[in-house]
């Protein structure tokens, strides 16, 4: 509760889904948890009296056929709460009227203090129990990458690797998917987050897969690159650059590291083979109880790694606009020609004592050529 009395308030009220899981266990879809000095209370309504009671650990249960926001409010002013942090990135404005009609009139006015992440910083730093569901995640991920391998065919639609994917992730355990599956081929590859569709695989060019499962509520998220046919050196050259990249950031992983550092070690490579202004986008994020949590691994981004955080390396070049770079199986590539395509590979990495371990290693990221 520091945090928050930090932010000049008594209390928290968290309705966020993820944050309410973190604090009470509760998995259920409408719940809100409200924090008092030592009392914790979660409440939501009937539907889930039996789930509530069973899932919530260490806070009051509490059930009623009204909003659970509405509920959890009206109890913090009854327990005399006049200052209440809540968190304003999660917080509808219809949401925030709907809670202020439920206080007295001479508390409504100043009784909510906006903050920002109280609760999604906690989250960053993993226990270990969050982390061995975060590696069976994982590992069920990269066993799902193996068998899919048979049908990255030429003539194989996008939408049939996806399903495929998703087939094997439920048959595997998987309770969701962490985000909608990403397959994107030839000319798509081209494109950071190309959802898949029926475009059919080429005879000749890479197929770029993005995925993740949910385990134990608990996401995953990995990228490979595989080629089909055989490769033009330009797009041997790309591959191993990006896998250079990719190796170079994960190796700069380690606890009182900046975030920005590590962004800048993939950076630094794909700047010396001249395809930086093909990487546009950032080169990690947290994963947790979302595909998406702090810390963000970007460039200029001053927050510092700590041990136990669990995030996400993956650099990438889209050529979809062509330009010239000079020679060679190297770093630095051939001449650019011929139509768009693009590389992205990721692993999920956790921040150790020691520096980064991988927990996507069962799945290879050298180079295939099917």
């Amino acid at each position: 509760m520091r945090a928050v009395e930090a932010a000049g308030a008594e209390a928290l009220l968290v309705t966020h889904g993820p944050d309410v899981r973190y604090l009470s266990g509760f998995t259920g879809s409408s719940g809100a948890v409200a924090m008092v000095g030592g009392r914790s209370a979660l409440f939501t309504d009937g539907r889930y009296t039996t789930q509530a009671k069973a899932e919530a650990e260490g806070v009051r249960v509490v059930i009623d056929k009204r909003a659970p926001a509405v509920q959890a409010v009206e109890w913090m002013a009854a327990a005399g709460v006049t200052r209440c942090a809540f968190d304003a990135g999660q917080t509808t404005v219809a949401a925030m009227e709907t809670m202020k009609k439920a206080l007295p009139a001479g508390v409504r006015r100043s009784f909510f203090v906006a903050g920002s992440g109280l609760v999604a910083r906690l989250r960053e730093v993993k226990d270990e129990d969050e982390i061995a569901r975060m590696k069976r995640a994982a590992e069920l991920g990269c066993r799902m990458f193996e068998a899919v391998l048979e049908f990255v065919v030429p003539g194989a639609t996008e939408v049939e690797v996806a399903a495929e994917l998703e087939y094997r992730a439920r048959m595997g355990g998987a309770e969701a998917m962490s985000f909608e599956t990403i397959v994107a081929s030839g000319e798509r590859s081209a494109l950071p987050h190309g959802r898949a569709t029926g475009a059919k695989l080429p005879k000749r060019g890479f197929v770029t897969m993005d995925f993740g499962v949910v385990v134990d509520g608990y996401c995953s998220d990995m990228t490979r690159t595989v080629h089909l046919g055989r490769a033009t050196d330009e797009a041997w050259d790309v591959y191993h650059s990006v896998l250079e990249a990719q190796e170079a950031a994960v190796a700069a992983i380690a606890p009182g590291v900046r975030c920005g550092e590590v962004d800048e070690a993939a950076r630094a490579v794909l700047r010396r083979a001249g395809l930086e202004k093909e990487f546009s986008h950032s080169t990690g994020h947290g994963v947790g109880l979302e595909i998406h949590e702090g810390p963000r691994i970007a460039a200029k981004q001053e927050q510092v790694l700590k041990q136990g955080m669990v995030i996400t390396v993956e650099p990438g070049a889209y050529l979809a606009t062509r330009t010239a770079v000079g020679g060679g199986k190297a770093l630095g590539g051939t001449k650019r020609s011929g139509g768009a395509f693009g590389v992205r590979i990721e692993d999920m990495v956790l921040v150790t004592e020691g520096g980064g371990e991988v927990l996507t290693s069962a799945s290879p990221k050298v180079w295939m050529e099917l």
